[in-house]
């Protein structure tokens, strides 16, 4: 039965127990995002981020961090920042390790390494968490979204900055402690609930569409699971380079001989270029919010607006852009060749060093540049879709790659643990 992976899993008593920690977690930053921050005008944000506003943020970066949040920053939550500041300080040390030979000495230190730079992403991810409150906070008051009364302006500004840098710090100690005692990734359990929470708002989007016209709910439902089969088969995906190692007699043993293959990915960058892709190419937009009630405002939202041709093409290049750059900076290909020799490996038909990893190169640029194509078909359909019919759709191709990705992440992380107390796997 269907049901049955999951009976087994409850019938592991430190797994039963993981998997209500993880619960428990959920719900507690489920009742932080109901919490209010004070001086905040609910109507008025609701207005803002509404799509049918003329003065909109739901088109810039904060849109973004809205989707990312569930919805909390639009209404002014204490975790309205959610995932994002210790999202974008991951992404920022894992690129400067590559840049910064301190850190790359850090992540070749084993445990002790890793601990430090966790360290390092914690208190950068309070200052993200500060910039972006700030910046919040500037554009609320340009829009007349708070209600200071009596109090003084500085006071305001403090209350509302200190209460949102201390929901992002709140939620990655929410996220490490599901890494520590829950299951699977923290942050990435807690980013799929903030998107799933939007759920119902898709499936009356669906309804409202087919009351308009029957065929564009049936095509929204349509999309919606075409999408999650390609992002399921992407996932899988890999390419499998042959590799043979030579044996060699160590006494009377014989070692090597065996045949193995290097599996490389067809989205090997996973989501992070949408993520850059969507910070660069909503900037216009939140350019535009410093500026409300301006022609420049209406401009920039008028053609740099999420449902403008200008927003659809900037974002599909600047995906691929940055498929390409994350895999040149995470793979290389040099590397990897010389990997292979040290180990007494090689590819068949390919002589070791240089032409095995000019072969690499090869490969992994095919790879990437499907892989970045789908990954960018994916992410503007849904703006496609609502350019063509004007029915706004609450889950963009950004969420549905995320949501997949971390169901596949987090049955993949039980199935493991099941496997290792012999019980039937969890995917079967």
């Amino acid at each position: 039965m269907i049901l049955d992976p999951i009976k087994n899993a409850f019938k592991i008593p430190d797994l039963r127990k993981k998997i209500f920690f993880t619960i428990f977690i959920i719900l507690l930053f489920e009742i932080g995002s109901v919490i209010t921050v004070p001086f905040m005008n609910k109507a008025t944000l609701e207005s803002l981020f509404s799509l049918s506003s003329e003065t909109t943020l739901a088109n810039s970066m904060f849109g973004y961090l809205n989707m990312l949040s569930g919805g909390s920053l639009e209404k002014a939550s204490l975790l309205a920042m959610s995932v994002s500041p210790y999202i974008n300080a991951s992404i920022i040390i894992q690129l400067l390790t590559y840049a910064i030979p301190a850190l790359e000495r850090l992540q070749k230190e084993g445990e002790e390494g890793r601990k430090k730079i966790n360290m390092i992403t914690r208190y950068v991810t309070i200052v993200l968490g500060i910039i972006e409150a700030i910046g919040y906070f500037f554009i609320l008051d340009n829009y007349g979204a708070l209600e200071t009364g009596d109090y003084n302006k500085f006071f305001v500004a403090t209350v509302i900055v200190a209460s949102f840098t201390a929901g992002s710090a709140i939620v990655m100690w929410m996220g490490e402690l599901i890494n520590q005692k829950g299951i699977g990734n923290g942050i990435s359990i807690i980013l799929f609930i903030s998107i799933v929470t939007r759920f119902p708002t898709f499936v009356v989007q669906v309804f409202q569409a087919a009351e308009q016209r029957l065929a564009w709910g049936i095509v929204i439902l349509v999309i919606f699971i075409l999408m999650i089969v390609a992002i399921v088969a992407m996932n899988d995906g890999e390419r499998r380079i042959p590799v043979q190692y030579a044996k060699k007699v160590v006494g009377r043993k014989m070692y090597g001989g065996q045949s193995t293959f290097l599996p490389l990915k067809v989205t090997m960058s996973g989501v992070l270029p949408i993520i850059f892709a969507s910070a660069f190419v909503s900037m216009p937009s939140l350019i535009a919010s410093f500026f409300p009630n301006s022609g420049f405002a209406t401009w920039l939202n008028q053609n740099f607006g999420y449902t403008s041709w200008a927003y659809a093409l900037v974002y599909f290049i600047l995906i691929i852009a940055f498929n390409f750059f994350y895999v040149s900076v995470q793979y290389n290909p040099v590397e990897m060749a010389n990997n292979i020799q040290k180990n007494g490996g090689f590819v068949f038909g390919l002589r070791p060093g240089a032409p095995t990893a000019d072969y690499i190169k090869r490969v992994l640029n095919k790879i990437t540049i499907v892989g970045a194509i789908c990954l960018a078909m994916i992410a503007i359909i849904p703006i496609f879709y609502q350019m063509w019919t004007g029915i706004q759709v609450a889950l963009g191709g950004t969420s549905i790659i995320i949501v997949v990705g971390v169901i596949l992440e987090t049955m993949k992380s039980l199935e493991s643990q099941m496997l290792m107390r012999h019980y039937k796997g969890f995917l079967d």
